[in-house]
């Protein structure tokens, strides 16, 4: 996948325009609608796979974060924790 972004939005947007490349996308970058360089990833595999176990034990712990744990306190707010 190939995108097309301003120098200016290249450099207001470096952080997402590389966690795009990371991801797999080509950047080109274009001065006054001018091509002038292109970003691309560092390895055609550097976006990490998972295994299919990988990813069912992070569907798992994803799902018990959701739901939470129960520890048999009672439920207090910040707010009650400063009271006295």
């Amino acid at each position: 996948m190939q995108k097309t972004v301003t120098s200016r939005e290249a450099n207001q947007q470096f952080a997402r325009i590389l966690r795009e490349v990371e991801a797999g996308a080509e950047i080109v970058v274009t001065r006054r609608g001018v091509p002038v360089a292109r970003i691309a990833p560092a390895r055609q595999d550097g976006v990490r796979r998972l295994t299919p176990e990988q990813e069912a034990a992070h569907a798992r712990s994803m799902a018990r974060l959701r739901q939470g744990w129960d520890l048999g306190g009672e439920k207090f707010d910040r707010a009650s924790l400063y009271d006295d």
